[in-house]
């Protein structure tokens, strides 16, 4: 029995000047950067590494994130009219981003990073992964405030009617099930973290993420709507596609990991 309906029609738009416009999502989106470069300082202060160090981290993530998250948009959900229009991927300002391809881009970069840094690649995945669960409940809350990436019509007592986009039943609102999903993993990752004082096995956080975040998206996206006109058809989308290699790296990451543990060999 449907005993509450939440009209949902927020502004996208915190305010406005001619054509220059903040919007809530771009908000949220420069928070988890910030919070996250807070975050991962005070990893490297307990591991006495320089702050330099963090800086071109930043850098190398911030780059693989907008780059990847945007490839994967148009090459994976749209891949026929911005290949006829290449000119079209550069203007990101329009939408469409991927998470899928934000995390192909992380992994890209982190290893141009350890190119660079030496310090191991799990070494730095383990620790992003922490702030990426983080991240990811920010970029969700920026999709609610934008009225997009929402569910299938629903019953429950807690069902968003999207005004702005027209809608007039109830909805699924799969933003949230998905931002307080991504929110509890960056607690569970962060404790874990404390809890053995940075010294994590190798390769251990980022397996748990991987595990946890992608089954998490796997079955929400069977009460999300399609994205694209092509998923309609499809028993599974392009989301649950894409998120199956996510998994399985995550089980054969976490088994390593234990193996790890097993022998005694720790990567700090």
């Amino acid at each position: 029995m449907q005993w509450l309906i939440i009209p949902w029609d927020p502004n996208p738009e915190i305010f406005r000047i001619g054509s220059f416009a903040i919007r809530w999502y771009g908000v949220l989106f420069a928070t988890s950067f910030l919070l996250g470069y807070i975050i991962i300082k005070k990893f490297f202060t307990n591991e006495g590494i320089k702050e330099e160090v963090l800086d071109r981290l930043t850098v190398y993530i911030a780059l693989g994130t907008i780059i990847g998250a945007r490839l994967g948009h148009c090459l994976f959900y749209e891949p026929d009219y911005y290949l006829s229009k290449p000119a079209e991927i550069l203007k990101i300002w329009h939408g469409g981003l991927a998470s899928h391809g934000g995390a192909i881009g992380i992994l890209i970069a982190l290893w141009l990073f350890e190119r660079r840094e030496k310090r191991g690649y799990f070494w730095a995945l383990d620790r992003i992964a922490i702030v990426a669960a983080l991240a990811g409940f920010f970029i969700r809350m920026g999709n609610l405030m934008n009225s997009e990436i929402y569910g299938v019509e629903t019953t429950l007592p807690w069902g968003f009617v999207f005004l702005r986009n027209h809608e007039v039943a109830p909805k699924h609102p799969t933003q949230i099930y998905e931002g307080l999903t991504y929110l509890l993993i960056f607690f569970l990752l962060y404790k874990i973290y404390w809890k053995k004082k940075g010294n994590v096995y190798h390769g251990l956080l980022i397996s748990i993420f991987l595990i946890l975040v992608f089954t998490a998206r796997f079955f929400i996206e069977f009460v999300k709507e399609p994205q694209v006109d092509f998923e309609k058809n499809m028993i599974l989308n392009m989301g649950q596609i894409l998120s199956l290699p996510f998994i399985i790296a995550g089980i054969i990451g976490l088994v390593l990991s234990l193996k790890i543990k097993k022998t005694g060999v720790i990567r700090k």
